[in-house]
């Protein structure tokens, strides 16, 4: 697995960077060999250590945003891996078609932590709604008059399908789409 770091308002020492790399070597088993995995470290307001997780392989990417307290860095990284392996224990079925399936563990005995697997997905309910030509601030600005999380739009300077969503930490993220040929 190939690690990349990044810090924000943080300087790191080599020992958390190893032990970063040490717990989410963990999660090789699952994955193939052309894996990687960023790292973004990031202390905020209060001393609230907050770790992002972003592992990109097998055509999947797997993502987690953990906070702990008090300077706390190592227990942020345990709960990041942890919540990534929860994620593709809950996922196997569907993910062992694009990792690694041989990583798959046999089922756990019962005292270990629960993770039930997601059999499929109940979707409840469809909308169907026209996409019009908009420009991102204006995507913002309906998004906020619905009171959504994100809103969907096709961008006014390129006609590609985008959407603004709004981050847990503030601000705003935009996803723009690439036809493919």
């Amino acid at each position: 697995m190939k690690y990349t770091y990044a810090c924000k308002k943080v300087s790191l020492n080599d020992s958390i960077k190893e032990y970063a790399e040490k717990k989410i070597s963990k999660l090789e088993r699952y994955f193939r060999e052309d894996t990687t995995a960023f790292v973004t470290f990031s202390v905020e307001k209060d001393h609230l250590c907050t770790v992002e997780l972003t592992i990109r392989g097998g055509g999947t990417l797997l993502r987690a945003q953990t906070e702990a307290p008090d300077g706390d860095m190592r227990g942020a990284i345990d709960a990041a891996v942890g919540y990534i392996e929860r994620q593709i224990l809950k996922n196997k079925t569907r993910l062992a078609k694009r990792l690694r399936s041989e990583g798959f563990p046999p089922p756990a005995p019962a005292d270990d932590f629960e993770v039930a697997e997601e059999k499929e997905f109940n979707i409840v309910r469809t909308k169907r709604f026209s996409v019009k030509p908009m420009s991102t601030e204006e995507a913002i600005l309906q998004m906020n008059l619905l009171d959504h999380d994100f809103f969907v739009f096709r961008s006014s300077e390129d006609d590609s399908l985008c959407i603004v969503y709004q981050r847990k930490n503030g601000g705003y993220g935009l996803i723009v789409t690439d036809e493919e040929e």
